[in-house]
């Protein structure tokens, strides 16, 4: 598996899919939230309420993942997962991996070559760059060891809205920042 790390507007990537640290409403919210509704346009809201409306009218539970297409967005679908909100007291480091890997898996059962996450939960959320990056890596790797022979995903991005979660993200993955490039195609 591939693993790339940037910094930039996932909005923009061209991946199989982005994953959208999403307000537990899906209705949007701030942060990659706002900014992914934003750049997607009006259908993916819409399809967002039909998820609340058919299966989830309490609003999506922290470390489940659900797909939506991904409107104007240069990617297919969108893979929307509340991370838990540690300024809300909500602390459970396995329920802050399950973020990763349910979006893996939702991405894999729709046949995406390619996925894209944020920070999950170290914006607004509280949670500390670094821990959130140690999770992903380890949950991550941890699943594609497990499923590498079954699933259709072969590249995962790291994708960091500044410096210092670009940074941790590097340490965390053990990747190089030379090694770390993106390629804007599926």
């Amino acid at each position: 598996m591939q693993i790339d790390i940037v910094q930039a507007d996932i909005t923009t990537l061209k991946v199989d899919a982005i994953v959208n640290a999403a307000n537990p409403s899906l209705l949007g919210g701030g942060g990659v939230d706002g900014a992914i509704h934003a750049a997607a346009g009006p259908t993916l809201l819409a399809e967002c309420r039909k998820i609340r409306n058919n299966s989830y009218p309490d609003g999506l539970p922290s470390g489940l993942a659900v797909a939506t297409g991904a409107g104007d967005l240069p990617a297919r679908w969108v893979i929307h997962t509340p991370g838990p909100n540690k300024n809300m007291g909500q602390t459970s480091t396995k329920t802050l991996a399950k973020c990763f890997t349910n979006s893996l898996y939702v991405a894999s059962r729709l046949g995406a070559t390619s996925i894209a996450f944020p920070a999950i939960g170290a914006g607004a959320y509280g949670w500390d760059p670094a821990e959130v990056s140690r999770i992903a890596a380890h949950s991550i790797r941890e699943w594609y060891e497990t499923y590498r022979h079954v699933t259709s995903i072969h590249k995962v991005i790291m994708v960091a809205y500044n410096p210092t979660i670009e940074e941790a993200f590097h340490k965390a993955f053990d990747v190089p920042h030379a090694e770390s490039e993106l390629v804007h195609e599926h």
